[in-house]
């Protein structure tokens, strides 16, 4: 579509025909939809399904993040008028991407929600489709790997992230942001040897076995070192990608729950996350985002961008 028919349309979450390309509705206006991607149910010759999970029940510290997915939604209206920068491909041209909406849940009934996003992951991966997830606390990220283990067996896992999430924790029945690593290591989920943590800067006496890269590392040897060792980490082992917003600085990611100085710029983390081209991703998420804790929407831009960055690299691969 010309820029110059732009005036002419309106609701491509609703009206878009063409699941492929770029899309110049007006920022400002219409339904916001991820990426202006249609909303739709309809899985057929979807390659990528966007799907927000807006639960924040299992923190530790500030509520919030389960307006996280409209916020990420909202700030990515202003990315797909151009290809993302510095890739060399558009994913939203060359892969059918869709806005499958949210996860429907009783909030009321929060032991059962974990079921019911594994079932809604895993009904979406039934059909060949990958995922891409915008929580929604940390906590959402197990049963996730639940489905994504379903199908493909244990994976290695790539994790941004200002804690490592390995808490102690042996009761499974339990809901907490903070123990899903540990949780999903005792359950056999990551292959730990290819897993790695980025951007840490919060104590913890054990890391499960997962290769640790912390925030003053990042800051010493540089994005493309980090980028590198991820890489020689991970190998060619499937592997998913979770990037918690609070991987970044404050100062890049205020709106979060729970903030910790000395992380990440925005700039560290688009490097790296670019530099991991060529890793075999089977899905990913970002999590966190929580806007009532956000200045100028600047934590849910970041988070709309690292959606887009993890949609490239799903996607490089599959080129």
């Amino acid at each position: 579509m010309a820029l110059e028919d732009a005036k002419t349309q309106i609701d491509d979450a609703f009206r878009r025909e063409d699941p492929r390309g770029l899309s110049y509705e007006n920022a400002f206006a219409g339904a916001t939809s991820f990426l202006r991607r249609k909303y739709t149910r309809d899985l057929t010759g979807i390659d990528l399904a966007v799907t927000g999970v807006p639960f924040d029940q299992a923190v530790t510290n500030r509520t919030g993040a389960r307006f996280g997915p409209r916020a990420i939604r909202e700030a990515s209206t202003l990315q797909p008028y151009d290809p993302p920068y510095g890739w060399g491909y558009d994913p939203m041209s060359e892969f059918a991407i869709a806005d499958y909406g949210d996860l429907a849940f009783d909030y009321a009934k929060v032991w059962e929600f974990p079921e019911a996003l594994q079932a809604h992951i895993a009904g979406i991966l039934a059909r060949d489709v990958g995922t891409l997830v915008m929580g929604g606390d940390h906590f959402v990220t197990l049963p996730i790997l639940r489905a994504h283990v379903d199908k493909y067996g244990p994976l290695a896992l790539i994790q941004f992230d200002a804690h490592s999430d390995t808490w102690v924790d042996d009761d499974m029945e339990r809901i907490d942001h903070g123990t899903f690593v540990y949780k999903a290591v005792k359950l056999g989920l990551i292959d730990v040897e290819r897993s790695v943590q980025i951007g840490i800067r919060t104590s913890c006496e054990d890391h499960c076995g997962i290769h640790v890269i912390d925030a003053p590392e990042v800051h010493r040897i540089g994005p493309a070192a980090v980028a590198e060792k991820v890489r020689g980490i991970v190998g060619d082992a499937l592997a998913y990608l979770t990037f918690d917003i609070d991987c970044l600085d404050p100062a890049f990611a205020p709106g979060t729950g729970t903030p910790v100085w000395g992380g990440l710029s925005s700039a560290q983390a688009a490097a790296i996350l670019r530099g991991l081209a060529g890793v075999r991703l089977t899905g990913g998420d970002v999590v966190e985002v929580s806007p009532p804790f956000d200045h100028g929407g600047i934590t849910a831009v970041a988070g709309a961008h690292v959606a887009v960055e993890i949609a490239c690299l799903w996607g490089w691969t599959r080129r």
